[in-house]
């Protein structure tokens, strides 16, 4: 299942489908995730202890600094590893050994904190009866906040902690809803779970509720790892009772992949004959920002807090080489150019399938799709009206794109990325592969030592090869998208690898596995060098190219020119 797939079945099952955020939810509103806070707690001890300035570990993003502070601990041999559940509560109890502190070292971090995009458009959700029941783990105050923005209060929201469980028991019952159930507690509770035992000993109360609720309806977790044993036993404690009959979806992003337990409680879900699924997602923000595009009817005020939280970019000029530089580099090239024009056909035919089906029985040189209006296509008009003649034309004109249709899923948006892949793909020494929603640009085994692959090649050490103890080939790919943002479109590019089909479980596990090992190596400066290669490949090592599908002069080409400077943020300068 992908977002698409989750955001149509969403607005079937809402009312009964709950929620379960993790700290990874609160990541974009600046609250540090339990990764984060796992290496800052190591700093701390590291530099207390060694007498060494903070100032010379502040960059806890630096491979050789983790791998010092990894080895000063490991030496220690009284902490569990690294990536272990245990990790996060046995390092904060060591940094910080009294409760009292711990709470104070919350707060401190809470202070920083603004409300995201999520947290507004959840709230929305909540105003119009599409969630009902949040779990979180977190402390923070941002839910509330958020539906006190979108609600103008916080009197119909009820909020169960470890202080007050029974508000959850009476709320549930009497179905006074929106609900909020905080398991670990509250930043200003006088009672909150941090270490291992506290994590051991989750309320019994607010676990009981957690599995009599899933009993009766579904779960969406999103930003959770699964860390503390006492939600995970109670989830799987859910499982074992052929519970979840409305589905498990349970979100992770790309670089998280979902570990051995949660995958054996799918499987366990599934087994029973109810509906789980493991979904990859970029942030709870664009999640949130999705599930909102089927709703036609968000109020007006809150449309307006949204935009606002929306509205986080803005043109600037490209800084010179000398001076500020950019804080972050994206990976998102701007097209200069792209088709405004397609031809439309009006005839007998049926939906989109049918349309694909009629271009390849005729096997013509078409790039084609189906609107209301008709027909609208890419190619020369001998080969148009050859797919088509069949189905008895009445009208052959021309089809204005309007950018507006290209802001989210349209045909048209679908018909320009099939037309961009082919232009790549007929210009470069690439071949262009369909993954679910992505379209995956690989490189072409056979031309691999094409000069345009000159710097793919210094970035990545290799092109292709085996994938180890297989038969099984694999080639260096580029995720491709487009997206309509700033009143322009964007080419969206991501680096990945692509591992030729194969059918044995066996193969598919380690298959899976080196793509994971050998993406997870690549850190930032690695990343940065691969992407620039790929815009080389993409635009023949131009400032800005021109690629066209079809090579026509005849009919109506798909034209795009493509700039190879990326996309990037700045520090926002204060007035």
């Amino acid at each position: 299942m992908n977002i698409a797939d989750f955001v149509r079945l969403f607005h079937l099952r809402a009312p009964n489908l709950m929620w379960f955020l993790g700290a990874g939810a609160s990541a974009a509103a600046g609250i540090p995730t339990a990764y984060h806070l796992i290496w800052r707690f190591k700093q701390m001890m590291y530099c207390s202890e060694q007498h060494v300035p903070v100032q010379a570990c502040s960059d806890l993003g630096d491979p050789v600094l983790q791998r010092r502070l990894q080895q000063y601990f490991d030496g220690k041999g009284t902490f569990p590893p690294r990536g272990s559940d245990e990790e996060y509560a046995s390092y904060f109890e060591a940094a910080i050994p009294n409760e009292g502190d711990r709470r104070r070292f919350l707060e401190g971090l809470l202070l920083g904190a603004s409300l995201s995009y999520g947290h507004i458009a959840l709230a929305a959700l909540m105003r119009m009866g599409k969630v009902r029941i949040t779990w979180t783990t977190n402390f923070d105050p941002l839910i509330e906040d958020a539906v006190n923005l979108v609600y103008g209060s916080t009197g119909r929201l009820v909020i169960a902690t470890l202080d007050a469980p029974h508000l959850a028991t009476v709320a549930i019952r009497e179905e006074r809803y929106p609900i909020v159930v905080k398991l670990h507690g509250d930043f200003r509770s006088r009672r909150l779970k941090n270490t291992g035992q506290e994590l051991r000993g989750q309320d019994s109360e607010l676990r009981k509720h957690l599995v009599e609720t899933c009993s009766r309806f579904g779960l969406a977790v999103i930003g959770y790892s699964g860390r503390d044993e006492s939600v995970m036993e109670a989830v799987e404690e859910v499982a074992g009772k052929k519970g979840f009959p409305f589905g498990l979806f349970w979100f992770h992003r790309a670089d998280s992949p979902p570990g051995k337990r949660l995958e054996r409680l799918v499987e366990r879900i599934r087994d029973s004959g109810c509906e789980a699924e493991i979904i990859e997602v970029e942030t709870f923000d664009e999640l949130m920002a999705d599930l909102l595009v089927l709703l036609p009817d968000v109020p007006d005020e809150v449309q307006k807090h949204l935009s606002q939280k929306r509205s986080i970019i803005s043109e600037l000029p490209v800084p010179g080489v000398r001076g500020v530089w950019p804080v972050v580099r994206l990976n998102a090239l701007p097209m200069l150019s792209y088709p405004s024009m397609c031809r439309r056909v009006v005839c007998e035919i049926g939906g989109a399938r049918e349309v694909r089906e009629a271009v390849e029985k005729a096997e013509a040189k078409v790039i084609a799709t189906r609107r209301q209006v008709g027909v609208i296509a890419f190619g020369e008009d001998s080969e148009i009206r050859r797919a088509f003649d069949g189905h008895k034309i009445t009208e052959f004109d021309f089809y204005a794109i309007e950018p507006r249709r290209l802001r989210y899923e349209s045909a048209e948006n679908g018909m320009l990325r099939e037309a961009l892949c082919k232009a790549l793909e007929r210009e470069r020494p690439i071949k262009v592969f369909r993954q679910r929603e992505n379209r995956l640009m690989v490189v072409d085994r056979e031309r691999e030592t094409h000069d345009l692959f000159r710097s793919l090649r210094k970035a990545t050490g290799g092109l292709s090869g085996k994938v180890p103890s297989t038969d099984v080939g694999w080639a260096e790919a580029l995720k491709l998208r487009i997206e309509y943002r700033m009143d322009a479109l964007w080419l969206l590019i991501e680096p990945s690898i692509w591992v030729d089909g194969a059918s044995e479980t066996k193969v598919l596990k380690v298959s899976r596995d080196f793509i994971r090992r050998k993406l997870a190596s690549r850190y930032n400066l690695a990343w940065n060098n691969i992407i620039s290669a790929w815009c080389d490949v993409i635009t023949a090592f131009q400032s800005e190219c021109t690629v066209r599908a079809f090579g026509i002069t005849d009919g109506c080409e798909a034209s795009f020119t493509i700039s190879g400077l990326s996309g990037f943020s700045w520090r926002e300068r204060k007035r």
